[in-house]
């Protein structure tokens, strides 16, 4: 039995800079920037407050009079996690207070997705809690794009792969198109939430080598021996944006929806 929702802070780590899509967060989806589509779905969760943790003038000035916070922060953090660190260094927030990391890049995340993830750790004695949900089908299992997790009876997370995971050995030696049944394949799905007072802690912790090899950040709280409750996404998250085709795309998942 879940224990009522106390409030929750919403954090959005939102950087100017990407390889892939450049002025990711200004990019716009039916004319309206991705970054202002992220702030709305934090602010339709019910968040105590919603604060954009941004590296340029021009996200801050997009997001004007949208009912948010801005945060300005450094330009060179490893990990949207660490760039939350800075904000809640900024902010002062309490040791206990719950900071959800809502990507800036998921401009379609459902509310009931953002409030599970806060109350999966405050249901939790882990220091961090993650969503994820069923993979599809065997392309998605093997695609180094979609992370995979596995997860302890207890719920915690046991290990975060671009590989597939779990591995069947005996099914996938005799065929590698369908997925074996009765196996939890699941896919994560990148949203965060922490005390205030670990988000501070994790960025002091050295970067580990699992994360810097595959390019997960929560990587860094296994290999420093730190639990991650994972709890399943109660509504599907469609995919974030990275790249112009994604971005199309969103546009005709969007125009779909109308």
């Amino acid at each position: 039995m879940s224990a009522p929702l106390p409030p929750f802070i919403v954090a959005i780590p939102a950087r100017y800079g990407s390889t892939r899509l450049p002025a990711k967060p200004l990019r716009e989806i039916a004319g309206v920037p991705m970054v202002v589509r992220v702030a709305q779905r934090a602010l339709q969760a019910g968040a105590a407050q919603v604060v954009v943790a941004v590296d340029d003038p021009r996200i801050a000035d997009a997001l004007a009079g949208q009912g948010v916070e801005v945060c300005m922060t450094r330009s060179d953090h490893a990990s949207g996690s660490d760039r939350l660190a800075e904000c809640a260094a900024h902010y002062g927030w309490p040791d206990d207070a719950i900071v959800v990391n809502l990507q800036g890049d998921e401009p379609f995340a459902p509310p009931a997705g953002i409030r599970e993830v806060a109350l999966a750790l405050a249901d939790s004695d882990a220091p961090m809690a993650t969503l994820a949900a069923p993979v599809s089908d065997a392309d998605e299992l093997f695609d180094p794009n979609v992370v995979k997790l596995v997860r302890a009876g207890n719920g915690h997370a046991l290990y975060f792969s671009r590989a597939p995971l779990p591995w069947a050995r005996d099914a996938f030696a005799a065929d590698r198109k369908t997925l074996p049944a009765g196996l939890p394949f699941l896919r994560h799905i990148g949203i965060y939430a922490y005390r205030a007072g670990f988000l501070q802690q994790y960025a002091r912790l050295p970067r580990t080598p699992l994360e810097q090899a595959e390019s997960l950040e929560q990587l860094r709280v296994l290999e420093h021996g730190y639990a991650i409750a994972v709890r399943m996404t109660p509504e599907p998250f469609p995919p974030g944006i990275d790249t112009q085709a994604d971005l199309e795309r969103a546009e005709r998942w969007l125009a779909a929806q109308a």
